[in-house]
């Protein structure tokens, strides 16, 4: 026990002095058989920690690789002697297809070139924090830990699910008797036309009571945040809708395009409700007080909005892509090596609510020693500061390095880190449950 309060006492010292003044790095980069290129930033004093990045979803056309989640934290890192190394991945958008193979190709490549790395610390980034979900299962001695932040680690299936609930919910008790596409996208305009429709008929249904409690029913299905601006959570159901309404005119028209680039590689949709019973799955919810409260004051029935959710529920899955899904994006929980996973609790694209589900993915296939969580008080998706990202590091090297978490995961240890080197805003917190039902 004092070995491991002597390293963890080292990696706060490590946080708390002054890091060197901006210090120079040489710049490698490179290109993969497949076409992604890679990036690497080596500072002259060089720890021997590599950091791993692995960045998040990308429309495209435009697809840089990266190696860091942003210039001040990339900065930070350097200065303290870390080296950056990224990859483009092979393709934009929703690149799980080559994504875990290009970070190991890109790897390979920087480490060819400036020889191995005492350790490599894998960072995830939304639909990168997935891509380090699964290095953490698959590149066990290639990587010595994973830092995944603000990841979809719900994986695939689960994300094309949970929106095509709120989805669907907007659609049948918002534009009833229309026909709206909600999946099988396979070009931009065929998105383009449905974003029109749902997000023109949230902004009319939020002028009438009736029309609040069913945003706030689809909200809920759709795991969207009840807070989305102030210094603390709201309290009440109407701000809490009011939070809803705001991140679904922002998301919708972010989520529904982003279908397409997921049809076209996994060769089809795999989002589906045949079979869902949306009054059981809306039980789920830690939102169901407040959109129970909220069909009362109305005067609807919430049971037969539900029940109307329910026979209407005739999109049937695509057997092909759901077997895509779940070779290339979706994780087993079988971890190999030690991951922490950070995450804003207010995040409106990959919810926080993903985090209760992750580990109990990784607890079922008995591995929950090498998962600890972190959570920061905060809105915004990767809204992380650069001392927060430094304190994962931080975190995920000690456990690297003495084989046990002790106490360097706990939300006070990481704040007091972290404050150390600027603004943090971690917290004790615990996800409600993510409402999914496949």
């Amino acid at each position: 026990m004092r070995r491991l309060g002597i390293a963890l006492l080292t990696f706060v010292l490590a946080a708390v002095l002054p890091a060197a003044p901006a210090s120079a790095a040489t710049r490698l980069s490179g290109t993969l058989p497949d076409g992604a290129t890679w990036i690497a930033d080596v500072p002259d004093g060089w720890n021997g920690t590599l950091v791993l990045f692995s960045h998040g979803f990308r429309p495209g056309p435009d697809n840089p690789a990266a190696n860091a989640p942003d210039p001040a934290t990339a900065q930070a890192l350097l200065d303290r002697g870390y080296a950056l190394a990224g990859s483009s991945y092979a393709h934009a958008g929703w690149a799980l297809d080559t994504a875990v193979a290009d970070q190991l190709g890109t790897l390979a490549a920087v480490e060819d070139r400036i020889g191995p790395a005492r350790e490599v610390v894998a960072l995830g980034q939304s639909m990168g924090g997935l891509v380090s979900a699964l290095l953490a299962e698959r590149a066990a001695g290639r990587v010595d830990g994973v830092l995944t932040t603000c990841g979809l680690v719900g994986g695939g299936i689960n994300l094309n699910n949970y929106q095509l609930d709120g989805e669907h919910a907007l659609a049948e008790l918002l534009l009833p008797g229309q026909d709206v596409q909600l999946t099988g996208f396979t070009t931009p305009a065929q998105a383009a036309a449905t974003v029109a429709a749902l997000t023109t008929a949230v902004r009319r249904a939020q002028e009438t009571p009736a029309g609040r409690a069913r945003i706030a029913l689809a909200a809920s299905l759709m795991n969207t945040p009840i807070w989305a601006a102030g210094p603390q959570p709201p309290t009440d159901h109407a701000a809490r809708q009011q939070a809803q309404y705001t991140w679904l005119l922002q998301t919708l028209p972010f989520v529904i395009p982003s279908r397409v680039s997921i049809v076209s590689v996994a060769g089809g949709d795999s989002g589906w409700n045949t079979g869902v019973d949306y009054a059981r799955l809306m039980h789920r919810s830690a939102r169901l007080p407040q959109v129970a409260a909220l069909y009362r004051e109305a005067g609807l029935d919430l049971h037969a909005d539900l029940g109307t959710l329910t026979r209407a529920a005739d999109i049937a899955p695509d057997s092909a892509a759901v077997a895509w899904m779940r070779r290339t994006s979706t994780p087993t929980g079988r971890l190999r090596v030690p991951e922490l996973t950070l995450h804003t609790i207010a995040d409106q694209l990959a919810p926080v609510e993903y985090q209760r589900d992750y580990a109990l993915r990784v607890a079922g296939a008995g591995e929950s020693a090498l998962l600890r969580q972190a959570y920061v008080q905060r809105v915004g998706h990767c809204a992380f500061t650069p001392a927060e990202y430094l304190a994962g590091v931080f975190a995920v090297q000690h456990r690297i390095r003495t084989g046990a978490w002790s106490d360097a995961a706990r939300p006070e240890r990481l704040q007091d880190v972290a404050s150390a080197i600027g603004d943090a805003a971690f917290v004790r917190y615990s996800p409600p449950p993510f409402v999914n039902a496949r």
